[in-house]
């Protein structure tokens, strides 16, 4: 007898590029039957009218800075309500805790809301350091960098991630040292590149993103492409990437289904010239902080927030809604949420990202077909990072599924109000209800994924 069973739902067939009416059965935690018998089951759920696909795999997002969020899972909530089933925070170059205490706190908790995979962040050492932004690191500096990520790697990470906008001193002396602490062409290596959203500097932060990943021995991410190249230069940025993507297949991009970035108020992406170079001005910026939650600024309150809450989050409404497409729509790109929260309040990538793709682009636009947005935000993410038996429905794979309304799947999460999506109706992870008809009953079904060789 199995211990679940799926009926009548539609599910994704990526070996033949269809969707198909099956029915899962599901035991100890594993999917063990994919066809269109009925089995018995001490539970059957009935998926008529819905999609049974694997669980969402988020390759970029940000975790829970603990001691500020008093030890609760906040994103990572919002990540399962969503459809999420593993996330890969640590990025950006910023680690938000060690990875050793990230792990034990999820193993102390008997779980999180989902499964996590952590990067070593870059950015994180050098401030343990005490290097400034704009300053490079010098010879003797990076030596100590490199045993600090040699120190994340062996306690799990799953590679390192750069924030280059957030320290333009970091040079690309400084990275390829940096990769030198890894010496696994499986590790990830990932960049949130140089001068974001400044379309005046051209394609050139993606093409040093595009050398690094020749020059380097492991798999290389460029982060969130939207937020650098929705701004006038996507269709030449893609055009770039596709022919680099298709010469090196380490290299790959991710990105999300917003027309605005999110960051903190006092980084370099809000340097001066930076409205000059969007052709935007102050009140396209709202702010997302105390004491300014849900303030556009004006060039008074934008100063004081960067002299005085430099860490208050910022949303930018500059990039180009068709420019956004385009990137979701591209072949060989990834959907990925960016997702950023700090005490509940933040973009709403981080709680609709999925949804959005599902019911905007597929559904409302009809911009890509749902087998094809599915292998973007399941299948293609869980074969980047090597994850055998998720992002896929087959037997003896994980039991890590979100069933969905493909009616009604939207996000409602705004740029004030952080809210549930619509449509979610059950998540299931290692073959235990998670999300049941909307309502989450189980935030510890998730694990800390620690880094194997592989």
């Amino acid at each position: 007898m199995y211990d679940l069973f799926l009926v009548n739902g539609l599910c994704p067939d990526f070996s033949d590029n269809q969707m198909k009416k099956l029915n899962v059965g599901i035991k100890d935690g594993k999917i063990v039957y994919i066809g269109t018998e009925m089995m018995e089951a001490e539970t059957v759920i009935d998926c008529e009218g819905k999609v049974v696909s694997p669980g969402f795999v988020d390759f970029h997002m940000h975790e829970e800075i603990l001691k500020v969020e008093n030890y609760k899972y906040v994103i990572s909530r919002m990540m399962l309500e969503q459809g999420v089933t593993t996330a890969v925070g640590g990025n950006c170059g910023n680690l938000r805790q060690p990875v050793a205490e990230f792990r034990k706190f999820i193993e102390s908790e008997g779980g999180s809301p989902v499964n996590y995979i952590l990067m070593a962040g870059y950015n994180t050492c050098r401030e343990a350091l005490g290097i400034g932004r704009y300053e490079a690191a010098t010879r003797e500096q990076q030596t100590v960098m490199q045993e600090m990520l040699k120190k994340e790697l062996a306690d799990g990470a799953w590679g390192i991630s750069f924030g280059l906008e957030y320290h333009p001193g970091i040079t690309y002396e400084e990275m390829l040292s940096a990769a030198e602490a890894s010496d696994d062409p499986n590790h990830i290596l990932s960049a949130h590149y140089r001068d974001e959203c400044r379309p005046d500097n051209g394609t050139g932060a993606v093409e040093e993103m595009i050398q690094f990943a020749a020059d380097i021995k492991q798999k290389f991410q460029i982060s969130h492409l939207s937020s650098c190249a929705a701004l006038g230069i996507m269709d030449k940025t893609l055009d770039m990437i596709n022919k680099a993507m298709d010469e090196n297949p380490k290299l790959g991009y991710d990105t999300y289904p917003y027309n605005a970035f999110s960051t903190r108020i006092g980084t370099a992406v809000f340097d001066e010239g930076c409205f000059e170079a969007w052709g935007k001005t102050y009140s396209d910026v709202m702010l997302a902080g105390e004491p300014y939650i849900g303030v556009y600024c004006t060039e008074e309150i934008f100063e004081d927030a960067r002299k005085n809450y430099p860490d208050t989050l910022a949303v930018a409404f500059v990039m180009n809604e068709d420019e956004i497409r385009d990137a979701i729509v591209n072949e060989k790109g990834i959907v990925a949420s960016d997702g950023l929260i700090t005490l509940g309040k933040g973009h709403p990538r981080a709680a609709g990202t999925f949804p959005r793709v599902l019911g905007k682009y597929v559904r409302e636009e009809k911009a890509l077909p749902m087998i094809e947005a599915l292998r973007k935000i399941t299948l293609a993410p869980a074969d980047r990072l090597g994850l055998k038996t998720k992002g896929r429905l087959e037997e003896g794979c994980d039991a890590d599924i979100t069933i969905f309304d493909p009616e009604t799947i939207i996000d409602k999460a705004d740029f004030t109000h952080i809210e549930r999506p619509e449509g979610i109706e059950y998540v299931i992870i290692g073959g235990q209800i998670a999300v049941k008809q909307g309502e989450n009953i189980n935030e510890r079904l998730g694990r800390f994924i620690p880094y194997n060789k592989q």
